[in-house]
């Protein structure tokens, strides 16, 4: 039976010269290759890595694949310092994240600017990853359900065949995550979104969870079974950690049938 491999998608930011960029893609690539068939992996280096990563993943095939961290809305012209989806498929690139909260938050992006990335990806065969997520202080205001609705409503395509990520804000980069009940309840929640959102009664937009992910969280972050994979950020950066998170994703294996985003 076909099964919905777990998407372990590894976040680099602002991280990584020529050099240290091709050893730490080529170790991922290296011990992927011991994974079984029910994990992909995606490294999403900076800008100025893409060809030397995509250099290190040559044969790594569906196991390991190129993503980007960002696209402009436009396919070319006068934007100076930006990077549109059509350049980033011409790498190689297959996935690209978008929405980010650090793009929301240090850029100003806002969803309307989102959706447009979105339809900028979609036209150029690229995967997009949305993400999503809520701040402490709405969170503590109890607003958490109505702000992720907001930012699926407001950032997706009608039809949106990508992948949606949730990062609550507040733990990124804090070492704290969700506790397994809450992270549940919030899953059931965007699922019901999505289904509302995209006016579909069989949605096959996996979700993936991203906030201070680490190989000794993700065992049991990865036992959700709703869960569609990890977004991760500072583990990535070290191929031992990255591919142990990999590892715990391999063990938990989705009845979902292959299709959409996990196209190889």
């Amino acid at each position: 039976m076909n099964v919905t491999p777990k998407l372990v998608i590894g976040n680099w930011k602002m991280n990584g010269l020529r050099e240290a960029s091709l050893q730490l893609a080529t170790a991922v690539a290296e011990g992927a290759r011991s994974l079984p068939d029910d994990v992909r992996m995606v490294i999403c280096p900076p800008f100025t890595q893409l060809d030397r990563v995509a250099e290190a993943l040559e044969g790594a095939g569906a196991s390991v694949m190129l993503g980007a961290q960002d696209c402009h809305t436009a396919v070319s012209g006068a934007h100076t310092g930006d990077i549109s989806a059509e350049m980033l498929a011409d790498t190689g690139a297959r996935y690209v994240l978008l929405g980010h909260s650090e793009r929301r938050q240090a850029h100003g992006e806002n969803d309307a600017l989102i959706r447009q990335k979105v339809q900028a990806a979609e036209a150029a065969g690229l995967i997009p990853v949305v993400c999503i997520g809520e701040t402490m202080a709405e969170r503590q205001d109890g607003r958490a359900a109505t702000v992720l609705a907001s930012q699926i409503d407001g950032s997706l395509t009608d039809n949106f065949n990508g992948v949606l990520a949730y990062e609550p804000v507040w733990a990124i980069g804090s070492g704290v995550t969700p506790s397994r009940e809450e992270l549940e309840r919030t899953l059931l929640l965007l699922r019901g979104l999505l289904q509302s959102r995209l006016k579909m009664d069989d949605i096959r937009v996996p979700i993936l969870y991203g906030g201070s992910v680490t190989p000794a969280q993700a065992p049991t972050i990865l036992s959700i079974g709703v869960l569609g994979g990890v977004l991760v950020g500072s583990a990535s950066l070290e191929a031992r950690s990255f591919l142990r998170i990999a590892e715990a994703a391999s063990l938990r294996l989705s009845s979902q049938p292959l299709s959409g985003p996990y196209r190889s």
